[in-house]
Parts: structure tokens; C-alpha cells; sequence
């Protein structure tokens, strides 16, 4: 698939540390970024993705930090929303300092914890489906209060070290950056807009009703005030009667692959069938296996819309949409 409008990345740096950003970016990239006039403040790069399920050609807007206060400030003022609402990953290059106690480690301390509050507080922290890394380039050892600050501030910290040093760890983990390729590739970049949003919803919720639309034992329509899947606001729920329309959704999903369990062929099918009309047609009750398949979906559901609580609303839509596709694609 490729990724025809993705989420951007912004890469951000201090401003004594662009020699930092640079390398990285060429790194990560493979090409050196252009300067506007002279700084990368305000620049733009791209990282070219490929993976076995998706090509994208990731937009990077570069950024160099020289009150870390007053840029947190500025990314959280309403004014930046729009900006937040397309980014898919944030990036901090920091020099890593010798001694964390020093001048160069508090303000790599301020920064990281600045960039951090943006994390939290302006995208959803850990609920954020965004990739969040903190690149500390230097060869010091000792990293674990480093790891510690970041995880804080809800960063992943990886360590960028001389070109010469293993890709892997001890326990057979990517590091450097080849780390960092990785977390960035396993991103979903796909940017959906409120419009797009809504959209997916009608289509979601015109399904649903689709499959759920099954006749009561006098002939007439299940009533309307019927509990049901609502995509958007994910107050799912339900009661006896879905089970009944989700079976036949389930049944007729098998019907139109022509094909059964038991050997696959066209005849097998047929069989099938007719041994569920022997049995009392597509009326008859729900067995064990059927109950605890549509109750694994309807847990999923419920996890969907616990987790996301709190979310900004288009960042719930966007879980609820995945979440109901999903289900609609098991039945």
C-alpha cells in the first residue's frame, strides 16, 4: 500500500546542537538536510519508507530549540493544534553529556522534559499512536538516567553511537539507529481527517446495520430502540438479538466462500447447511463456540473504548474505526 498523505515528523534539537540533528537526519535518511538560509530551523526532509505492507515518503519538519520553556509553551497554545493533529512522530537529538549533573545535562534534562509535556499534554502521552524518540549521540556508558528521564517524559531513548558500533545488543535487540528505522517503519503514517473520519463512520454504521437487520418470530423487523454498535462514540453494546443477527453475518460470510471447515469443498458446504436446517435453520440457538466468538468481539470493543477515554476525539474515531473495521472483517 502506499501512504498517499502521511503524518509528519518533527525532529527538534537545541539550538547549539544542529551538527547533532544533521548527522542524524543523514543518518536516518540517507541524505543531508538543507539549510533555510543558514539554519535547519524551519527546513523540511523526508524519510522514504518501505516495508512488506506499506511505501511512504514521510515529510520531517526540523526544528532547533533555544528556550525549551517557551517552545512547550507555543506547542500547546491553540494556535499549534492543527500542527499536532497531523504529526505521526516526534524526534529530540540531544548530545548526550558526560556528567548528568552538569550545565550541558541540565539543559539536555530541560529539553527532554519540555518536549516531553507536549508529548503528554498536547498529544496523549502513551495513548498517542505516534512514534516518540529521544536520540542521545555519545559513547558514555552509563545511559540509565537517561532512560529514566525519558520514559518520564514518554519517550523511547536510544543511544546513537559511533558508526562502528554493533547494531544489536546483548539480548539480540536492534540499537542506534537501526533501532530508530525500526520503531519509525512499524508506525502507522496514514493520515485520516475528521472528513474521512466521518465518512468511514456512515460506511461502518450502515454495515452493521446490514448485518444485524434479521426478522423477530412474527415476521417484523427487530424494534428500533434495539441496543447496537454505535462506531462513533464507542458506547458499544448489546443483547439476546444481536447474538441472533451476528450468527446470521457469521453464516452467511460462510455461504459466500463456498467453502466449510471440514474439507473445503463446494459440497461440504452445501452439507453443512443442510444439516443447520435439520437442526432448526438459522433460527436455531447459538452454540458454545458461536457465543464465545462474538463475546471475544464485544470484550475488544469495550477495551477499545476504556483505553481511549480522555482521548482528543479525533484520535478516538480513529481507534474506533479500526476497532469496529476489524470486528466486521472477523464476522
Amino acid at each position: 500500500m502506499d501512504v498517499k498523505n502521511p503524518r509528519r515528523i518533527l525532529a527538534v534539537s537545541s539550538a547549539d546542537s544542529v551538527q547533532h540533528l544533521s548527522r542524524v537526519m543523514k543518518d536516518l535518511t540517507g541524505a543531508t538536510p538543507e539549510q533555510t538560509s543558514t539554519t535547519l530551523a524551519g527546513a523540511s526532509h523526508s524519510l522514504s519508507l518501505k516495508t512488506p505492507y506499506y511505501t511512504a515518503e514521510v515529510p520531517i519538519w526540523l526544528d532547533l530549540i533555544s528556550s525549551p520553556v517557551e517552545w512547550s509553551a507555543s506547542f500547546l497554545s491553540p494556535e499549534a493544534k492543527e500542527v499536532l493533529e497531523v504529526l505521526g512522530g516526534i524526534i529530540i537529538v540531544f548530545a548526550l553529556p558526560v556528567r548528568a549533573d552538569s550545565d550541558e545535562g541540565k539543559s539536555a534534562l530541560d529539553l527532554v522534559q519540555q518536549v516531553g509535556k507536549v508529548v503528554k499534554e498536547g498529544l496523549g502521552g502513551w495513548e498517542w499512536d505516534g512514534v516518540r524518540l529521544c536520540l542521545g549521540v555519545g559513547e558514555i556508558d552509563d545511559v540509565d538516567a537517561w532512560e529514566d528521564c525519558c520514559a518520564e517524559s514518554g519517550l523511547e531513548f536510544v543511544q546513537i553511537r559511533n558508526q562502528s558500533t554493533p547494531s544489536r545488543n546483548e539480548f539480540g535487540e536492534k540499537t542506534g539507529i537501526p533501532r530508530a528505522l525500526e520503531a519509525l517503519e512499524a508506525n502507522d503514517w496514514e493520515n485520516v481527517s475528521a472528513e474521512d473520519l466521518g465518512s468511514d463512520f456512515e460506511d461502518i454504521d450502515a454495515e452493521i446495520e446490514a448485518q444485524k437487520t434479521h426478522l423477530d418470530e412474527d415476521g417484523m423487523t427487530e424494534e428500533p430502540g434495539a441496543t447496537h454498535l454505535d462506531a462513533e462514540d464507542l458506547n458499544f453494546g448489546y443483547d439476546p438479538k444481536d447474538f441472533e443477527g451476528l450468527k446470521r453475518a457469521i453464516w452467511s460470510a460462510g455461504k459466500e466462500d463456498g467453502e466449510d471447515s471440514t474439507d473445503g469443498t463446494p459440497g461440504a458446504a452445501t452439507a453443512a447447511e443442510g444439516d443447520r436446517q435439520a437442526l432448526g435453520g438459522a433460527d436455531s440457538p447459538l452454540d458454545d463456540e458461536d457465543i464465545q466468538k462474538i463475546e471475544r468481539m464485544m470484550v475488544k470493543l469495550q477495551a477499545v473504548r476504556d483505553t481511549n477515554t480522555g482521548l482528543p476525539e479525533d484520535q478516538r474515531k480513529r481507534a474506533a474505526a479500526k476497532a469496529v473495521a476489524e470486528v466486521m472483517r472477523e464476522i
